[in-house]
């Protein structure tokens, strides 16, 4: 797996992630995509036979597709990048206003080994992209039918290069939620909270500003990161003259 990934969030959320020092994990239902780790698109027929253990084949894969909502339900992820300088990740974020936040993942795992309430053989998925559903068979391989579920996504979002960490029930003992928490409309539905899971300072290996950022969000996110981790490094990220690209000028 790769030594660094990243997390793009806009200032308000970069901020609070730097000064918290967590990593935000999201109820797989509240994904932006709706296809994102949906049961719909896997195998969950019986064997051949058309019998599994004497349970009609329909009412087994009716059984099988509540299961998935059930896991899919208590399923958080975090998702994170393999790249600091997508210009459609940036301008998903406040317009290039936002920040990216580099982690070092190999201190990063220290704390992920820590908890509890992966069901994966590593808390850490890389996203395949494919044009086609390949619907593979909970009968055959639950490990890879698992991986499959949770980290495969048209297409269209291979720009993102997405790296994916992934708690099931994540426990209190390790990661916190925000029970009871509101909005300007109430109380928020309890798939709507998010999780946290704590990690040290010297985790934070990086911050990049977006190339519109504004200058009294930069003086914050800046003050914060230092007090972070003091030997963070700080980019300024600025418009390629010479292509359509991004480029990082360190502060």
């Amino acid at each position: 797996m790769a030594d660094k990934l990243y997390k793009y969030l806009d200032s308000n959320g970069g901020i609070a992630m730097l000064n918290n020092k967590t990593l935000q994990f999201t109820n797989a239902t509240q994904l932006n995509d709706p296809f994102d780790c949906h049961p719909a698109f896997v195998d969950l027929s019986p064997d051949a036979s058309g019998l599994y253990h004497g349970i009609p084949a329909d009412f087994y894969s009716q059984m099988e597709y509540q299961k998935e909502l059930n896991r899919r339900d208590k399923t958080y992820i975090c998702s994170l990048s393999k790249v600091y300088d997508s210009i459609l990740m940036w301008s998903y974020y406040s317009k290039h206003s936002g920040v990216c936040i580099g982690l070092d993942m190999e201190k990063t795992r220290s704390y992920l080994n820590r908890m509890s309430g992966f069901f994966l053989g590593c808390p850490e998925l890389e996203v395949q992209y494919r044009d086609v559903i390949n619907e593979p068979s909970s009968m055959k391989d639950p490990n890879d039918f698992l991986c499959y579920h949770f980290a495969t996504k048209a297409k269209e979002w291979q720009h993102e290069q997405e790296v994916r960490l992934i708690a099931y029930k994540p426990s209190p003992m390790h990661m916190w939620l925000l029970p009871n928490q509101n909005d300007k409309d109430g109380p928020i539905p309890d798939k709507e909270v998010r999780a946290f899971l704590n990690i040290g300072g010297e985790c934070f290996e990086s911050v990049y500003l977006g190339v519109n950022m504004k200058e009294k969000d930069k003086e914050k996110t800046i003050k914060v990161a230092r007090k972070c981790n003091p030997d963070i490094k700080i980019y300024q990220m600025t418009i390629n003259p010479e292509a359509f690209r991004l480029k990082e000028e360190l502060i």
